[in-house]
């Protein structure tokens, strides 16, 4: 009896551990809202986020990985330097504006492009097999597809008003900044925010393809993970100096700024994956990718309890295009796992080549880079792993 309660304990705790980091990184997105209607200049909570990441990494890699950390060669630097820019700074930026221009909600929606944006890319970069002529490989595509018509729908229909509850909440009322021109009209606001988040995802798509390569020849997740945010700190340092230079706007007082960038950097970028990795360790890619749709309705919720976003029509059909164009690809990549596992003693023993595994997290906000894996792509290369 004690070993099987046991056992039900050792089962339950990825799900538990990934529900929490869920609930972070709708978190996150909640506050990044907030500190963007107090009139913090978004680069800088970039620059600030991917520091706090930095330092809060660095020691945790030096304690755990520093008996084990490979040669660090020019082209691992320069691969942390890609990596840093596309799944941190220059993503992170693109997000951040489109998640002003828009809601919380509906930038999170939008996240969830990042699979199918991957697959468009691995397919056209011949890492991955379309397979047409199988159940799975359909399935990628109509998944794919219904990803990118939820995202049109998202953008192009907005419909009536949705009323769920009302909390009479609203801790945006008493901010003092405007986020964007007073001359755009919300449909522009709309459309400008919408190509953010889609060029927020194809930069994070980018990052993906990327950090396979650097995975090989650098396998320390902990001690890549400080490298990737120490290179991604001194882009948005960099870009953040160049855009403000009051000093004042740098300062960071006991507020909601601090808050904000020291959650988003601790919570979201270090602890995030470190949690993320470590259920992917236990269950699998798959296992941490069902999770995803989770932070898209928790900040649903919160947006419409805390921030008075209103729900409508447009919003909960599109979301829930992508979530099932999501889960659709989900299911044909499994399919192709599963044969692919079923075929891989043949192969082996005529000599091929094993595959490099990619694995794509939809949630951007969260972890910097890093949200939570919602798909294993294969990309057929002659590396190891």
């Amino acid at each position: 009896m004690g070993r099987s309660c046991e056992m039900v304990v050792e089962e339950m705790k990825p799900v538990v551990v990934m529900i929490i980091v869920q609930v972070a990184y709708a978190g996150v997105n909640i506050v990044y809202k907030l500190v963007a209607n107090d009139g913090m200049n978004l680069r800088l909570v970039v620059a600030y986020r991917f520091l706090f990441a930095t330092a809060f990494m660095a020691p945790f890699a030096f304690i755990l990985e520093r008996k084990k950390w490979p040669k660090i060669t020019w082209m691992v630097l320069f691969q942390a330097f890609c990596c840093g820019l596309f799944g941190g700074s220059l993503g992170q930026n693109l997000y951040l504006e489109s998640l002003a221009l828009t809601s919380a909600t509906y930038a999170s929606a939008m996240a969830n492009l990042i699979p199918a944006m991957t697959f468009i890319l691995a397919v056209s970069l011949g890492l991955e097999r379309l397979n047409w002529g199988t159940r799975a490989g359909k399935a990628k595509v109509v998944g794919t597809l219904l990803g990118i018509g939820g995202a049109m729908l998202l953008t192009f229909y907005k419909g009536v008003e949705v009323e769920i509850w009302s909390t009479n909440v609203n801790l945006l009322h008493n901010q003092n900044a405007t986020i964007s021109s007073p001359n755009h009209t919300e449909s522009s606001r709309l459309l400008l925010g919408s190509l953010l988040a889609v060029c927020s995802c194809l930069s994070y798509a980018l990052w993906l393809i990327l950090q396979a390569k650097m995975g090989e020849a650098y396998p320390c997740h902990c001690s890549s993970t400080a490298l990737m945010s120490f290179m991604a700190s001194i882009q948005a340092v960099a870009f953040g100096l160049c855009m403000e230079r009051d000093w004042n706007q740098w300062k960071l007082g006991w507020n909601i700024r601090l808050l904000t960038v020291a959650f988003a950097g601790i919570i979201g970028t270090g602890l995030g994956v470190t949690l993320i990795a470590w259920c992917g360790r236990k269950r699998g890619a798959l296992f941490t990718a069902v999770f995803n749709p989770l932070m898209l309705v928790l900040v649903a919720i919160a947006g419409s309890l805390v921030l008075d976003e209103k729900l409508h029509l447009g919003s909960i059909l599109g979301a829930g295009l992508i979530v099932c164009g999501l889960y659709v690809v989900l299911w044909g990549k499994g399919k192709e796992m599963k044969m692919m596992n079923q075929s891989m003693p043949s192969k082996t023993s005529r000599g091929s080549k094993p595959a490099i595994s990619v694995v794509i997290t939809s949630s951007m906000d969260d972890n910097g880079f890093e949200n939570s894996n919602t798909n294993r792509n294969t990309m057929h290369g002659s590396a190891h792993h």
